[in-house]
């Protein structure tokens, strides 16, 4: 399972790398997909003993984006949080909407890797922990945000780790097929 596990994402990456990647733009709610990727890796978190704090907008934020990639971005670092925090600790999650784009921000206690890797290719934060992955998670999070025109940034600031997502708020003739 493991090596299916990375096939499947050495096989995603590729096709992110070489914008291979067939894009399904749709109308999408982050807030109820980001909620949903909370949902679904409830167990995940439970076991990581983490506390998740929630600053999202009331209504729906709907975005032109590809749903499954964007699902992606959100389940990609969430998995990484619970393997790489330390337990009994907080994760906050916000996002705002800004005039162009939206900003959502993931931090968490300090975990151990270093800021300018972590979105390459096989690096993996801590390794001296014997956790499940392939190295590829934040890398394809990145690719993804960058397929939809928008960023994904990782930095550390005095002992949290923080991830900013940036997604462009753009209409379905002016999405690009680069």
């Amino acid at each position: 399972l493991r090596l299916k596990a990375l096939i499947e994402d050495l096989f995603e990456m590729s096709k992110a790398a070489s914008k291979t990647i067939q894009m399904n733009y749709m109308k999408v709610d982050l807030v109820g997909l980001i909620r949903q990727a909370e949902l679904e890796n409830e167990e995940k978190i439970r076991e990581a003993h983490l506390e998740f704090r929630w600053k999202l907008p009331e209504d729906k934020v709907v975005l032109w984006l590809d749903s499954e990639k964007t699902y992606r971005i959100f389940e990609n670092l969430i998995v990484n949080i619970t393997k790489y925090a330390m337990p009994h600790t907080r994760v906050y999650i916000e996002m705002n909407e800004r005039l162009d784009d939206v900003q959502i921000f993931v931090s968490a206690g300090e975990l151990n890797f270093n800021t300018e890797e972590i979105t390459d290719r096989f690096v993996r934060g801590d390794s001296s922990r014997n956790t499940e992955g392939s190295g590829l998670g934040l890398a394809i999070a990145k690719s993804f945000a960058q397929l939809q025109h928008g960023n994904l940034n990782i930095t550390t600031e005095a002992d949290l780790f923080k991830a900013e997502i940036i997604l462009p708020k753009l209409e379905m003739n002016e999405k690009k097929e680069d």
